[in-house]
């Protein structure tokens, strides 16, 4: 929310500085996020029209102008603004005057005398428009200090506001909480119901029940639609945000900003009636104000003139007005329309379309029922004050049922001092929540408190504590530690902790990353895993739609994003949720914790001890046999066939005979979308498939020596070595302690499609010194089951 400050205190009445009132604002809930100083200094700066202009002999884009600063005689200005033109009314710096960090003089351009200079609303500091001059009104004083014109000195104050605060969304809100806070009162505001001087009115109907129990609307006939917005009004609206339109649609942003009720302005003309509210159907189609044509559905709600067949949609209830009855500079007849849409209704129906509208962003936190027919008088009376017109009845149409009622809060005065740990005088109390705006009786055990219908955050006891706590003072409540006890949790030894798997990677050179858990569904199908994927019903936006299957596609785009800042090494890991439907969709999406890595670059960082290489499939396998070491699990790798895995350079992983994940190179695919020059090699795990542990079991050392034998076979080069370990370790027996491959040849003496692994068998008894005769037989064992399982032999 943004607002100008001499705004805001137009509406309360406090002595605070600007430094003040925004560590007030901050102090209370309501953050002040920037604050720009307007028009700060503007001594010497005034109005002036433009008599005359010619062109300067010397330069095409110049002008020299003849201006009249009300001092009974022209001033001589060369000027390049390319608004600049007789009768134009814009500010005038005069010779002294500071303008940023020069201070004007008189001087000769291109040879042409220049008495001071014409200002644009940037070099004066006042708005961002650096087009050309700013343009004043033409009834403006000449001659009279722009500041006075202005109302300047001023600033605009953007607040970062909380969901729940949407009372704040407009002046008046803000005003109760400043009051509060300040001890002060808010100013009084006519809502003087302005008399009806016609019959002229549209009939209003409701078919939307509960999600529209409230619409408001009034006829305004002979109306100057082309008149100016009062300097005033633009000038208010410049510095909350928001550009000034025309003077009907200015009207409408500024009642909204001023007391929070998004407001909508037809051409009556263009309306046959009657005017209604239902919701959309299936298909239909409506143009809106911004020129774009959208089909909607039945969660829309669709503001709608006409009866029967000939009944059109005319705009987007709690969104945005139509195309083609808009109001114009030609527009005579006026149809304003203040409603009450309940935020369930509204809410994501904006970025459904790609739309964010200051209604829509309202709408959906909550505006206040009671507001509809205060906003229709509000702008009623402005109209007709600046534009003139004649303003019929209002008509409202209303279902009592379904509008929210506020129900009595009970605060209780032990309950307030217990959660604060202070205690808060009754008087204090009282004078909070009356200046709030809420309605106090006084009992024995504390209050009975109604909150206005503009506050739909107070609902229990705990919400009053809160509005207690933050304008008495949150640096009021004593800085105790609580009270309790506190037990001692052993951590299990069956389980490995999280915090022990990312001090491992930590330790072997990664950085932990944390991407959002909700990603681009574009994203999920290119790497072919969107199936079983949770869509959201409220998506942040169009690329954060759906909720992630695996770590690995947002971590990977982490690393691209990385190396595309110049990071020629990037070791990435992170653990966190995927999701992934139910077939009870009542019961919530599936979550399950992974643990996922990814590198790129170099295998070690610069240096001149080691030779540079790429990192490889290997070494990350060992940084996840490390993380599995941990847990003394044994992972099998298998050829893997995932579709984002580079085919025969990926591998799925095993524990216990059950896939728990997959580790590789990522395919050629999507290592060419990502525009990267290495390979990336990743892998990602369940995360309980390194948690289990079995607790260690003390055993018995044996006391005899150690047998060692090494094996060269000639096998098929496609075999994989888990395999042949597989075979080897299960022809062996229980008399082989380790199993050692050391080498891997291929070349000349092995023949095209075969491989020599040499291996070596560590073999140990417990009971008894193993003979040569033991081992040649573990040694036979072993080639026999080679030979029959695996066709291999003993390399010659």
């Amino acid at each position: 929310m943004k607002f100008s400050e001499n705004w805001l205190r137009q509406h309360v009445e406090v002595d605070a500085t600007r430094e003040q009132l925004a560590a007030t604002l901050t102090a209370i809930g309501l953050e002040v996020e920037d604050i720009t100083p307007l028009g700060a200094s503007l001594d010497g700066v005034i109005v002036a029209r433009i008599v005359k202009c010619a062109k300067h002999p010397e330069a095409d884009r110049l002008q020299v102008c003849q201006v009249d600063a009300g001092k009974g005689e022209l001033l001589q200005i060369v000027c390049g603004a390319p608004n600049a033109r007789p009768g134009l009314v814009a500010p005038l710096a005069t010779i002294g005057t500071r303008v940023g960090d020069i201070v004007i003089k008189a001087a000769k351009l291109r040879g042409v005398e220049s008495n001071g200079m014409l200002c644009s609303a940037k070099e004066l500091g006042v708005d961002a428009d650096a087009s050309g001059l700013l343009e004043l009104p033409d009834d403006a004083p000449i001659g009279a200090p722009l500041a006075e014109v202005l109302c300047l000195p001023d600033a605009s104050i953007e607040l970062k506001l909380t969901p729940n605060r949407a009372d704040c969304f407009g002046i008046r809100g803000i005003a109760y909480d400043v009051a509060a806070a300040c001890g002060s009162k808010v100013t009084s505001f006519d809502v003087t119901p302005m008399p009806a001087l016609n019959d002229a009115a549209l009939p209003v109907e409701l078919h939307a029940g509960a999600d529209v129990p409230r619409y408001c609307g009034r006829v305004i006939e002979g109306v100057n639609a082309a008149v100016a917005t009062p300097l005033w009004m633009s000038e208010r609206l410049r510095r909350s945000g928001i550009r000034p339109v025309s003077f009907l649609v200015d009207v409408t942003q500024y009642v909204m900003l001023e007391i929070g009720q998004p407001m909508h302005a037809f051409d009556r003309d263009t309306l046959r009636g009657p005017v209604g509210v239902r919701h959309a159907r299936a298909g239909e189609t409506t143009k809106l104000l911004n020129g774009e044509t959208v089909t909607l559905d039945e969660q829309f709600l669709a503001i709608t003139d006409g009866a029967g067949a000939e009944q059109r949609v005319v705009a987007l209830g709690g969104i945005m007005g139509g195309y083609d009855s808009r109001v114009t500079d030609v527009t005579r007849n006026v149809f304003l329309e203040a409603a009450h849409f309940t935020p369930a209704v509204i809410i994501g129906r904006g970025r459904k379309l790609g739309l964010h509208t200051d209604a829509g962003h309202r709408f959906e936190r909550g505006v206040d029922p009671e507001l509809p027919r205060i906003a229709i008088e509000h702008a009623t009376r402005l109209i007709v004050e600046i534009a003139g017109g004649a303003p019929g009845p209002i008509t409202e149409a209303v279902l009592p049922e379904y509008l929210p009622r506020p129900q009595p809060v009970t605060l209780r005065r032990a309950r307030l001092a217990r959660v604060l740990g202070l205690t808060v005088a009754d008087t204090e109390v009282e004078r909070i929540l009356h200046a709030l705006g809420l309605a106090v009786e006084s009992n024995a055990d504390g209050w009975r408190v109604t909150p206005p219908t503009r506050r739909f955050d107070i609902a229990i006891e705990e919400d009053l504590i809160e509005e207690i706590a933050r304008i008495h003072g949150y640096d009021t409540i004593p800085t105790t530690l609580p009270g309790s006890t506190a037990g001692v949790v052993t951590p299990s030894e069956t389980l490995v902790g999280e915090s022990e798997l990312r001090r491992q990677l930590i330790a072997r050179d990664c950085l932990e990353a944390i991407n959002y858990a909700f990603v681009d569904a574009a994203l999920l199908q290119r790497w072919d895993v969107a199936q079983g994927s949770v869509p959201l019903a409220n998506p942040l936006s169009a690329e954060l739609g759906i909720m992630r299957t695996r770590l690995l596609p947002g971590l990977v785009e982490a690393l691209a994003r990385n190396v595309a800042r110049q990071q020629p090494r990037v070791r990435l890991f992170e653990v966190g949720n995927v999701f992934a439907a139910n077939e009870t969709p009542e019961s919530g999406p599936v979550e399950t914790k992974h643990i996922a890595t990814a590198v790129y670059g170099p295998a070690a960082s610069e240096q001149w001890g080691v030779a540079s290489r790429s990192v490889d499939f290997h070494d990350l396998k060992g940084d996840l046999d490390s993380l599995a070491a941990l847990s003394g699990a044994q992972l099998e790798y298998r050829l893997s066939r995932a579709p984002w895995g580079h085919p025969g350079r990926s591998a799925d992983v095993f524990r216990d005979g059950v896939q728990v994940g997959w580790i590789g190179e990522l395919h050629p695919r999507l290592q060419r979308a990502l525009d990267l020059d290495h390979p990336v090699i990743a892998f990602e795990l369940g995360l309980d498939a390194l948690q289990q542990r079995v607790l260690p079991r003390a055993g018995v050392l044996s006391k005899f020596p150690s047998v060692r034998r090494d094996l060269a076979f000639i096998v098929p080069e496609n075999l994989a070595w888990e395999a042949i370990s597989a075979t080897v370790r299960k022809a062996a027996g229980t008399s082989l302690r380790e199993l050692r491959l050391f080498d891997r040849y291929v070349g000349k003496g092995v023949e095209t499609g075969f491989k020599s692994l040499a291996m070596g068998l560590i073999l140990q008894d417990d009971s008894r010194t193993l003979t040569d005769r033991d081992v040649d037989v573990v040694v036979a064992e072993v080639t026999a089951a080679l030979a029959s399982t695996h066709g291999g032999r003993i390399r010659s």
